[in-house]
C-alpha cells in the first residue's frame, strides 16, 4: 500500500471508531437516570455499594471508623450550562469507557498487518487483556479510589463554619480524572510486556530500578489523586504490585527467548 492508501485505512478505522463513541453516547445520553443518576452520582449517596461492604466490615470486626454513613457536602450547579454540559461530558465519558475495546480492536486491525509473524503470534491476545486492564483500573478507580477520595474531601474542613458547597463540573471532573488515570495506569503490565519483547528493558533493568520506580509511581499517584494520603497510596499500592507483574513477565519472556536460542543452537550444531 501506498502512503495515501495507508492515510485512508487510518482515516476509516477513526471514523469506525468515532461512530461507536458517538452511537454509545447518544444511548447514555438518553439514558439518563442510569447514567448520571446512578453512575455518575453513585460515590455522592451513603447508600454507593462501597459504603455499604465498608460498614459491612466495620459491624464484623467493631470498628466503626470504616463506616461511612454521612457525607456532609450538596452538590450545586452554578453556571446556567452547568448540568446540560456535565450530562453531554459524563455520556461522552461512558461512551468512550464502553467502547474501548472496539477503538482498541480497530487500532490493532491498522498495526497488525505491519507485524512480523512471530510478532503478531507474541502480540495474540492483545485486544483481550488490554481491555481487560483498562475496565479493571477503571472498576478500580469507580469502586476504590473516588469514593474514598469523595468522603476525604467531604469531611475536609478547615472550619466548622465553612460549608462543602460543590459544584457539578467540579465533581464530575475529579470522578472522570480518577476513573480514568487509574484505567490507564493498569496498563503498566501491557507496556512492560512490549518493552520487554522488543529488548528495551529487561527484568534485572527493572529491579536495578525498582527503587526510582516507586518514587515515580508515587509522583504521580500524587498528581492524579485529591491532595490524601490514602487515596495516593490505594492508587499506588496495585500499580506497584503491576510493575513487580511487570518484571514476571520479562523474566518470563527471556526464558523463552534463551530456550529458543538454545534450541536454535543445538539444531545448528546437528547441522553441522
Amino acid at each position: 500500500m501506498s502512503f495515501l492508501d495507508h492515510l485512508e485505512e487510518l482515516r476509516w478505522h477513526l471514523l469506525r471508531s468515532l461512530a461507536a463513541i458517538l452511537i454509545l453516547t447518544i444511548v447514555a445520553f438518553l439514558s439518563k437516570s442510569i447514567v448520571f443518576g446512578q453512575v455518575i452520582l453513585g460515590p455522592s449517596k451513603v447508600d454507593f455499594v462501597t459504603y455499604r461492604l465498608l460498614c459491612q466490615v466495620a459491624d464484623y470486626f467493631g470498628i466503626t471508623a470504616l463506616c461511612i454513613d454521612t457525607l456532609p457536602f450538596t452538590i450545586q450547579s452554578r453556571q446556567m450550562t452547568g448540568q446540560f454540559s456535565m450530562h453531554l461530558t459524563s455520556s461522552m465519558v461512558v461512551g468512550l469507557v464502553i467502547s474501548f475495546p472496539y477503538i482498541f480492536w480497530e487500532f490493532w486491525k491498522f498495526i497488525s498487518p505491519g507485524l512480523y509473524s512471530k510478532e503478531k503470534q507474541a502480540a495474540r491476545g492483545a485486544v483481550f487483556f488490554v481491555s481487560l486492564l483498562f475496565f479493571a483500573g477503571a472498576a478500580f478507580g469507580y469502586f476504590i479510589l473516588a469514593p474514598l477520595s469523595i468522603n476525604f474531601l467531604a469531611n475536609y474542613q478547615l472550619d466548622p463554619t465553612i460549608l462543602n458547597e460543590f459544584d457539578i463540573t467540579s465533581y464530575v471532573n475529579t470522578l472522570v480524572m480518577l476513573v480514568l488515570a487509574s484505567a490507564i495506569m493498569f496498563q503498566l503490565p501491557v507496556v512492560i510486556y512490549f518493552l520487554s519483547m522488543s529488548g528495551l528493558v529487561t527484568s534485572a533493568m527493572l529491579k536495578t530500578y525498582r527503587r526510582h520506580s516507586i518514587v515515580v509511581i508515587l509522583i504521580v499517584a500524587a498528581i492524579i489523586t485529591p491532595p490524601d494520603v490514602i487515596s495516593q497510596l490505594l492508587i499506588a499500592m496495585p500499580i506497584l504490585v503491576l510493575y513487580e507483574v511487570g518484571i514476571m513477565i520479562a523474566k518470563r519472556l527471556e526464558k523463552k527467548r534463551a530456550e529458543k536460542e538454545r534450541l536454535e543452537n543445538l539444531k545448528y550444531n546437528d547441522n553441522a
